[in-house]
């Protein structure tokens, strides 16, 4: 039994026309036909009742369609997952995220993902919200974490993760760090320190100061060791994002919520990769990855 006349016999069938069925295929009438009457033959059964222009499928014409179409079915994804699997860009993954990014989830599903899919290698980058998305652009990363900070393009998916509570990480000798909550205007005598590569401290500071109203005085630091190196000799706050489950904060720091008009002040998170890079392996990282955030 030939894989193609199974196919051809499923195409007269969903179309219930030879002649359509056979333009779909790419062959004439009378060759479709000669190949389903090859593979009654082969069966030794009629699959179907011609009528004139019209046919009827038998019993074992429905048996054999319906049971067929699920084999055939499973055959494509079988084809599809080999072709995955194949080819070499699609065994390497890279993940960028924020360099203020704080979530054991994405530690825990990187060793979980490369235990069920060991060819697969996993590198990540971290870097500003600004940087992420030209590591996007230049195929640095494949898929990049970020909270949605301009207008989702159409050439991109755009795979919602959470909503992210915020949090600020606070010298445990400042007189706020007895507080349960702090608000954003609270924080405006003080300086909010941001992690940011060199070069892009503008761009940082205007997301932070226009769009969450956070401060009018700002201290960078290149990785959030140093940050935090910051906020332990005093010198300001740091905002920190709950994606997942925090960390304990090191001794000398509190983490307080960070609220917002009496609101607490959220920022929604997503994964996003280019529809041309998209594969197989991208997608089942990024649905494992909001499994675990959202357990």
């Amino acid at each position: 039994m030939l894989f193609k006349q199974m196919k051809y016999f499923m195409t007269v069938i969903d179309c219930n026309s030879f002649t359509e069925a056979a333009e779909q295929c790419f062959i004439s009438q009378s060759a479709i036909s000669q190949q389903i009457k090859s593979l009654e033959k082969e069966l030794g059964v009629e699959l179907l009742v011609r009528e004139n222009r019209q046919f009827t499928l038998t019993p074992a014409g429905e048996y054999f369609y319906r049971h067929g179409k699920v084999l055939l079915d499973e055959i494509e994804d079988f084809k599809e997952e080999t072709i995955r699997r194949g080819k070499d860009r699609e065994l390497s993954l890279t993940i960028g995220y924020p360099k203020n990014f704080s979530s054991l989830e994405l530690h825990q599903t990187i060793v979980e993902f490369t235990n069920i899919y060991p060819e697969v290698n996993v590198s990540i980058m971290s870097g500003t919200h600004e940087e992420l998305f030209e590591y996007l652009l230049n195929q640095q990363v494949d898929m990049k974490i970020s909270e949605q900070r301009r207008t989702f393009h159409d050439d991109y998916y755009n795979f919602e993760l959470k909503y992210s509570d915020c949090f600020i990480e606070i010298s445990s000798k400042h007189p706020l760090a007895h507080k349960k909550e702090v608000s954003v205007e609270g924080l405006r005598n003080m300086s909010c320190i941001l992690v940011v590569s060199k070069g892009k401290e503008d761009s940082e500071r205007e997301f932070y100061e226009k769009s969450l109203g956070i401060s009018h005085r700002f201290l960078y630091a290149e990785s959030l060791d140093q940050a935090r190196l910051m906020v332990l000799s005093n010198r300001g706050f740091l905002p920190i994002d709950q994606i997942g489950q925090l960390p304990e904060t090191i001794s000398g720091i509190k983490r307080i919520p960070l609220k917002r008009n009496g609101q607490s002040l959220q920022r929604n998170y997503f994964a996003c990769w280019h529809k041309e890079r998209a594969n197989y392996y991208i997608e089942e990282f990024a649905q494992m990855f909001r499994n675990l955030l959202n357990k």
